[in-house]
C-alpha cells in the first residue's frame, strides 16, 4: 500500500509551481545539490555548517528530520499533498520515480530548489471532503510530514482498492451512531449541536433556532487564546442518511450571517457538490460545511464533555459505541 505525506509549499505560494512543473520541493538553499547523500546521518553536519545560528539538537533534529523524511523516506509510488494558497483546497498526486531528486532552480518562479518529480492528479479536492481527524493532521505546523489516515485518504480520492487491508466488515460505525442521533427529535439534535460547540470551546453557546424554522440555530463565539475571535452562526439539519443538502440552502444560511460573523451548517446527511462551493464562495461570509461522518468524528472527540443527559438518551458509551 502506498505511504501517504504532507509536502508544504510555503502555504501553497508554490503550489501553483508545484503542478505546473510537475514536481514538489524544499528550501534549505543554503545546502546545496544533496543526489550524491544515501543516510540521514550525512545531513547533520551539512545543515550545521549551513545554519550555524541554530545550535539547539531540538532545532537541528526536526529541520534535518524532515530533509531526510524528504529524500529518503518518501517512495515512488507514494501519495503526495500540498496545500493550495487557497488553503480550502488540496492537490494530490503520486511521487514519480525518475530522476528520484534533483537540483532545480529559480527559473519557474519557485524558490526552493530541493525536487523530487510527482505527477499531478488533475484538479484540486476540498479539505472539507475528508474526515475531521485527517483535517486536524494537516494543521500540522510542519513542511513535510507524515500522513496516518491512509486507507480513509485513498477512499475520498477514489482509489480504495489499494488500501487491502482496510476493514471490510459489513458494520458500519458511523452509520450505528448517526442511527441513534436520529432517534433525536429536531430540537434536541439542535440542542446536541451547542452542547458539541461547547464542548469545542465555544464560549456562550446557545440553542436560538425554533424547529423547522430554515435560520440559524445555534451561536458561540471562539476565543483563540486572545489571538483571534471568531462569531459563529449555526445552521443544524437532522436529515436522514443519504440525502444532500442543496446550494440553495447553504446560501440561505449566509443570508442571515451578520458582517464580521462566520457559519457553520452541520448536518446527519451529505452536501451536493454546488454546496461547498458555495460555501467557500469569495466576497461572502465563509460556511464551515460537517456532514454526518464529521459530525461523528467531533462527538467522538469530545463526547466526555458532552452532557450525561444526551449521552443516556443516545444510548451510546465513550468510542460512541453501543452501552
Amino acid at each position: 500500500m502506498p505511504e501517504v505525506y504532507c509536502v508544504r509549499a510555503e502555504y501553497g505560494t508554490f503550489a501553483a509551481q508545484f503542478v505546473k512543473g510537475g514536481y514538489m520541493a524544499i528550501g534549505w538553499n543554503d545546502v546545496k545539490d544533496l543526489r550524491r547523500l544515501k543516510s540521514k546521518e550525512e545531513l547533520y553536519p551539512l545543515y550545521k555548517k549551513a545554519y550555524p545560528e541554530d545550535t539547539s539538537n531540538i532545532v537541528i533534529g526536526q529541520q534535518v528530520g524532515q530533509m531526510a523524511r524528504f529524500l529518503f523516506d518518501i517512495q515512488a509510488g507514494d501519495y503526495v499533498i500540498t496545500p493550495d494558497a487557497d488553503t480550502e483546497l488540496l492537490h494530490i498526486g503520486v511521487v514519480q520515480p525518475s530522476p528520484p531528486y534533483y537540483y532545480g532552480d529559480a527559473s519557474d518562479g519557485c524558490q526552493f530548489f530541493h525536487r523530487r518529480p510527482v505527477k499531478w492528479l488533475p484538479g484540486t479536492f476540498k479539505r472539507g471532503a475528508f474526515s475531521v481527524p485527517f483535517q486536524n493532521t494537516m494543521r500540522s505546523s510542519l513542511t513535510v510530514f507524515f500522513v496516518s489516515q491512509k486507507e480513509h485518504f485513498l477512499e475520498v480520492i477514489g482509489r480504495k482498492e489499494l488500501a487491502p487491508n482496510a476493514p471490510k466488515e459489513s458494520y458500519d460505525p458511523y452509520r450505528a451512531v448517526l442511527d441513534q442521533v436520529l432517534e433525536l427529535n429536531d430540537k434536541e439534535f439542535e440542542i446536541l449541536i451547542t452542547h458539541l460547540l461547547a464542548a469545542i470551546g465555544f464560549e456562550g453557546a446557545e440553542h436560538t433556532g425554533k424547529s423547522g424554522d430554515g435560520g440559524v440555530d445555534a451561536t458561540g463565539e471562539l476565543n483563540v487564546a486572545n489571538l483571534a475571535k471568531v462569531k459563529l452562526f449555526v445552521q443544524v439539519k437532522r436529515y436522514k442518511i443519504g440525502t444532500k443538502i442543496a446550494a440553495k440552502d447553504v446560501k440561505s444560511l449566509r443570508q442571515s450571517i451578520p458582517s464580521g460573523g462566520q457559519g457553520a451548517f452541520i448536518t446527519t446527511a451529505e452536501f451536493q457538490a454546488k454546496a461547498s462551493d458555495v460555501a467557500l464562495e469569495q466576497g461572502f461570509p465563509r460556511i464551515g460545511l460537517v456532514n454526518g461522518q464529521q459530525l461523528v468524528d467531533l462527538l467522538v472527540e469530545h463526547w466526555e464533555n458532552i452532557p450525561d443527559d444526551f449521552k443516556n438518551k443516545l444510548g451510546l458509551k465513550q468510542g460512541l459505541v453501543r452501552a
